[in-house]
């Protein structure tokens, strides 16, 4: 069997991602991780698969299934992520800085 026939052509990450917490955010399964603040930050700060399980307290089973699963949903979560920050930025036009 050559290395090419050894890797599946699909791979279920539902043993490390899940959708039960934000609606449906894609997150590490059991915990209010995010897979898009996974990857961003594994991207962002040159993070090897190591260095981001260590920086987020994951495993690295979990860090690489949430970076695949990223890569893999890359559209939708980036617009989740477009979607999150312009209801954030109408709630702070809305109600501004609070003071007490």
């Amino acid at each position: 069997m050559t290395a090419q026939e050894a890797v599946p052509s699909t791979t279920d990450l539902r043993k490390y991602i899940e959708k039960r917490y934000y609606g449906e955010r894609p997150h590490i399964r059991g915990r209010r991780l995010l897979v898009s603040m996974v990857a961003a930050n594994a991207e962002a700060n040159n993070w090897t698969i190591a260095e981001t399980a260590r920086n987020f307290g994951i495993s690295e089973p979990e860090v690489f299934a949430a970076l695949l699963y990223y890569r893999e949903h890359k559209d939708e979560m980036d617009a989740q992520d477009v979607e999150e920050q312009r209801q954030f930025d109408e709630m702070y036009r809305l109600h501004g800085e609070q003071q007490g």
